[in-house]
Parts: C-alpha cells; structure tokens; sequence
C-alpha cells in the first residue's frame, strides 16, 4: 500500500477528482491548502486577484492506493492536473504507514453479536507486510 498526496491548483480539484472516479483507490480524502514552490516571491493574477506567491491556495488529494496502481493513479493525476506552467503542483508517494487498528464509522455491529452502535474494528497491517 503506498499513500498518494497530490497538491494541485484549485481550479483544477474537480477535475481531478472526476477522473479518479473509477479509480482503483482504498480511500481519497481531500483538503484546502496554502503554500509556495520555487515561484515563492513572484506575483501572478491568480483568478481576478493578485496573490503574493509566498502562500497560494491550493488542493491537497489525499489517496491510499495498492501498489500495483500507484503508476496508473499517478498518470491520471498528471494527465488532468499539468498546464505547463509554474506551480501545477506536485505529487509525492510514500510508503503506506501500518497502523493498529482501524474505525469503520459508517458500519455499525458485526456477524458476532456486538452491540449494533459499537463501531466496527479492524486489525491494521502489520509493517512490512
């Protein structure tokens, strides 16, 4: 399992997203970010308002994907999120982090008699599995 963050131009959010629809993905999560890359101290119109670059907004996409797609989610990301231009963006792929258990909110009870309002829990992976 590796974690995928891109960090994209808002403009470009949904369009991202609607191309990640179909995706292969464990989970997705999204966040509204601010930062700066190289382009840190130059001034550009971003929509109908100037920005100092020092923190320009933007999308932070979050996604925890199987291995084997992480080359696919990659491509699909690039493909809709590059202008060309400075500050696309950038995408950085880490090694899924273990963890020990695991909250499923939406799904209360389970096949062995638990209380029905109790959270689901589930085993996380054991590191280097």
């Amino acid at each position: 399992m590796k974690q995928v963050i891109a960090v994209i131009k808002p403009f470009l959010a949904e369009k991202v997203l609607e191309g990640l629809k179909r995706a292969p993905l464990e989970a997705l999560s999204v966040r509204e970010v601010k930062g700066y890359g190289r382009q840190k101290s130059y001034l550009e119109e971003y929509g109908r308002t100037e920005y100092s670059q020092a923190f320009l907004p933007k999308v932070e996409i979050t996604m925890w994907v199987d291995d084997s797609r992480v080359e696919e989610i990659v491509r699909r990301v690039v493909e809709v999120a590059r202008t060309g231009r400075m500050g696309d963006g950038k995408i950085f792929i880490l090694p899924g982090e273990s963890y020990e258990t695991v909250i499923d909110i939406g799904v209360a009870g389970s096949s062995n008699g638990e209380d029905e309002k109790q959270p689901r829990r589930t085993s996380g992976r054991k590191k280097g599995k």
